[in-house]
């Protein structure tokens, strides 16, 4: 058994970030939460997401620099600075999700990634699975959300 474990993990179990997962494969609520496995996948997830939103930054970017927005009419121009002004937000919210990913990376290295920020509960595989970044569980994430409106209404 040791063996087949040190042929699966390397030789040390812990060492989530070289594991090599099987194609298809999903957390399971039947195996250890935030186990070996668990931390690969989402290690995986995680860094696939923010090289997808890097990428499609540097697309913006390259797009940017190729339309330079020559519109010789007033009202067009206007049409493709209020277009790229949109995009631009976009790059900016995405430039914090890139953030909030990292932390989510650091809190798997840190043995922390998985567990509400708030209660030290277990969040839930279907929520890290919807919204891998989550560090609160659901009814954590309610309760401050509640609290928050009833903040902003006074």
């Amino acid at each position: 058994m040791a063996t087949a474990l040190a042929d699966l993990y390397g030789s040390d179990p812990e060492r989530f970030d070289t594991l090599v997962l099987r194609d298809g494969y999903r957390p399971s609520d039947d195996e250890e939460f935030m186990g070996a496995r668990q931390k690969a996948y989402f290690l995986r997830k995680l860094r696939d997401w923010k090289e997808a939103i890097v990428e499609e930054s540097r697309a913006t970017m390259a797009q940017l620099q190729v339309d330079s927005l020559r519109e010789p009419d007033l009202a067009d121009r206007a049409s493709s600075e209020t277009d790229w002004s949109i995009e631009l937000r976009t790059r900016d919210r995405q430039r914090k999700l890139i953030a909030k990913i990292d932390s989510a990376v650091r809190r798997l290295y840190d043995g922390e990634y998985g567990y509400c920020e708030i209660s030290g509960e277990a969040i839930s595989l279907a929520r890290l699975e919807a919204r891998p970044i989550a560090t609160m569980t659901l009814e954590a994430q309610e309760k401050h959300e509640r609290i928050e409106r009833i903040s902003r209404d006074d």
